[in-house]
């Protein structure tokens, strides 16, 4: 028995990559385990590096985060005030702004393969900064901007929310990667930081919008954008050798048939093809509960801070969302998990529903004390279904490409989301919901509700594995020297080696007796 835990201890110190040091316990510093916040902060700072714990907090908390809540508020009234569209039509608009996320691949090769100035990752986040700065103050400096000029500007600043995100995402990929046992922890304090800056962004989302109006609220914007910047000059990043336009050319083949080969696994394509059904069979009617919750005849008439406070609390659900599934969820199985928060999903959706029919009234509870129950609620359990399948996309990405593939997963994601936001604007379409017009939302709830159960058909796609565990073969997950071609092949690492050893036995003295001192002998090893 002893033997047998000797011969793994050395093959598994044989199968680490060069680089890679030994993990420490999750959740540990120096061995001790700590529950503080501020110690697993500071115990991810002294792991991954305080420059990457500040880049999440950048771009997920304050970028996408803060700012991600105050461009839903501030462009739902940019579209129904300023462009003056109809629900179904700013539906769709929202959705054509969503097309840089689906071509985050292109973006992952470029920061997988693409150096600038020898950097991999930084010149990313300054490219993204500068994008959302320009973009923002297009928006907010011109009052009567033409809705294809506005559409151009928001793809422009959905652009430079892509590239950080693709960028950090690589970074997260990589961490997960190297440590495994902080990858659960790497996508907690994405969320945590999401949630905190959504928070705050929608309690100040309503209030920004009723002082200085919907193009006020974006060009605001700009600021989070500049430190997405300040990432790009902060970011601790070694430099990676020059590569020429051929070898440039050879990473994209080399990345683009990695890519293939890995999506080809059917513990790869299956779990993706599941999260697009989750996604685009999830009919988004956002922009129709938006325009009922505002109007002032036949709906609720909520004013911006009102609503902007609605989502606020709503953030709170999703921010508890997040410290349950780390706290207690984390280790349960993927498919466990998606089923129940795919139940959920459907019976929260409900809410809407009594809301709509103003049933609610009639259980005694007022329509905006009802509404931030709902939208409380909603959020709460779309986290706690978005948790295990980013936990599970990052488990999917083979080392050396691990931005790209987390791109393209993440990009497999949002055209489902772009599915279900464009038949969302169908359904709304062809239900006759507009500025005006809200009898027949209730239907367009209840058909949204019931579609959510028909992803639990498909959930044998998802693997039973729990969030620990390994779900690509181990060959894909070693370091790749064409991507990271500062990394020293494992098996070139052995041939130096054993050749350095061969170099050194030839030195020794040719009378040494095999049958002496044993000590001696690993002693000689050992210097070796």
């Amino acid at each position: 028995m002893g033997e047998e835990n000797v011969e793994e201890t050395v093959a598994l110190a044989d199968s680490v990559p060069v680089g890679t040091e030994k993990q420490q316990p999750l959740n540990s510093v120096h061995g001790a385990p700590k529950w503080s916040p501020f110690d697993w902060f500071r115990m991810l700072a002294e792991e991954l590096h305080w420059s990457f714990v500040y880049g999440v907090v950048a771009v997920y908390g304050i970028s996408q985060g803060l700012g991600g809540s105050i461009w839903r508020v501030g462009s739902d009234y940019y579209w129904k005030d300023v462009q003056q569209v109809q629900p179904s039509a700013a539906q769709v608009y929202q959705g054509i702004t969503s097309i840089p996320w689906m071509i985050k691949p292109i973006w992952g090769l470029l920061t997988d393969v693409v150096p600038v100035a020898g950097y991999r990752r930084r010149p990313y986040f300054i490219l993204s900064g500068i994008l959302g700065v320009v973009s923002m103050l297009t928006l907010s400096l011109h009052s009567k901007l033409h809705v294809a000029f506005a559409l151009l500007a928001m793809i422009c600043f959905m652009a430079s929310a892509a590239i950080s995100d693709v960028t950090i995402d690589a970074l997260g990929a990589q961490n997960s990667i190297t440590r495994p046992t902080l990858a659960p922890d790497v996508q907690s304090l994405m969320g945590l930081s999401s949630s905190i800056g959504s928070l705050i962004g929608f309690s100040i989302s309503g209030l920004l919008v009723h002082a200085i109006g919907s193009q006020g609220v974006l060009g605001l914007l700009s600021i989070p954008a500049v430190l997405v910047l300040s990432v790009g000059l902060l970011l601790k990043e070694d430099i990676s050798p020059s590569c020429s336009l051929k070898q440039v050319f050879d990473n994209f083949r080399e990345a683009t048939m990695t890519m293939w080969e890995t999506l080809k696994l059917p513990q790869v394509w299956r779990p993706c093809f599941y999260m697009y059904l989750s996604l685009a069979l999830s009919l988004n009617i956002q922009e129709g509960m938006f325009y009922w919750y505002t109007d002032t005849s036949k709906g609720l008439s909520f004013s911006e801070g009102s609503v902007g406070l609605i989502f606020a609390i709503g953030s709170v659900g999703s921010l508890l969302g997040v410290i349950l599934y780390q706290n207690i969820l984390k280790d349960y199985p993927f498919r466990g998990l998606l089923f129940w928060s795919q139940l959920l999903l459907s019976l929260s959706g409900m809410l809407d529903l009594l809301l709509v029919l103003r049933l609610n009234l009639k259980l005694g509870m007022p329509n905006y004390f009802f509404a931030v129950i709902d939208e409380w609620v909603s959020q709460l359990v779309n986290r706690l279904k978005w948790m295990p399948i980013l936990v599970l996309s990052a488990k999917l990405c083979p080392s050396g490409i691990e931005g790209t593939f987390f791109a393209l997963v993440m990009s497999i994601e949002n055209v489902g989301l772009l599915t279900s936001s464009w038949g969302g604007g169908l359904l709304l379409h062809v239900l006759r919901v507009t500025r005006t017009e809200f009898s027949n939302l209730w239907a367009a709830i209840l058909i949204r509700n019931l579609m959510r159960l028909l992803p639990l058909l498909f959930l044998f796609l998802v693997p039973k594995s729990d969030h620990n565990s390994t779900i690509l073969p181990a060959e894909m997950l070693e370091q790749n020297n064409v991507l990271e071609p500062n990394m020293i092949p494992l098996e070139r690492y052995d041939i130096e080696m054993a050749s350095l050893a061969e170099e050194r036995d030839s030195n020794l003295p040719e009378k040494i007796e095999r049958s002496e001192d044993d000590s001696e002998l690993v002693s000689l090893v050992g210097n070796t």
